[in-house]
């Protein structure tokens, strides 16, 4: 199985394995699963960051491309074609995240399944997005 880590999974799985549900550890530790990381996940960290929202404790920003490498983690980039045709995602009323919606996207054009605690993304199992949690 494919799958993406959405932002917070992705730095739970770096540093706090024990917020992680046992179904998504479970996922993320199964060596026959493809782990993949959003190029958006890593801006929207950094953003994050500067904005002054987001507070890594004992982690250096720079040092997270090492770890997705540590843990067999393979980092995926923003194609041209995903951002663009992105806007044909639905809105959701309540889900404005824009780095949310970008990697739900993804998800939902390349068959990949989102492991995600975000309740809200249960809004776009219908236009197909699959997820676990």
């Amino acid at each position: 199985m494919t799958l993406v880590l959405d932002t917070r999974t992705l730095l739970w799985s770096i540093g706090k394995s024990n917020a992680l549900s046992s179904t998504a550890l479970e996922v993320i530790k199964d060596g026959n699963n493809d782990i993949l990381i959003s190029a958006v996940s890593l801006w929207e960290i950094s953003v994050k960051l500067s904005l002054g929202t987001l507070v890594l404790d004992s982690l250096e920003v720079q040092d997270i491309p090492y770890y997705c490498k540590e843990l067999g983690f393979t980092l995926i980039p923003l194609d041209p074609v995903d951002a663009l045709a992105s806007a044909h995602l639905p809105r959701k009323a309540i889900h404005q995240d824009p780095f949310e919606r970008m990697v739900l996207y993804q998800c939902i054009r390349h068959n990949y399944t989102l492991v995600s605690p975000n309740k809200i993304i249960s809004l776009y199992k219908e236009d197909g997005l699959k997820y676990i949690w």
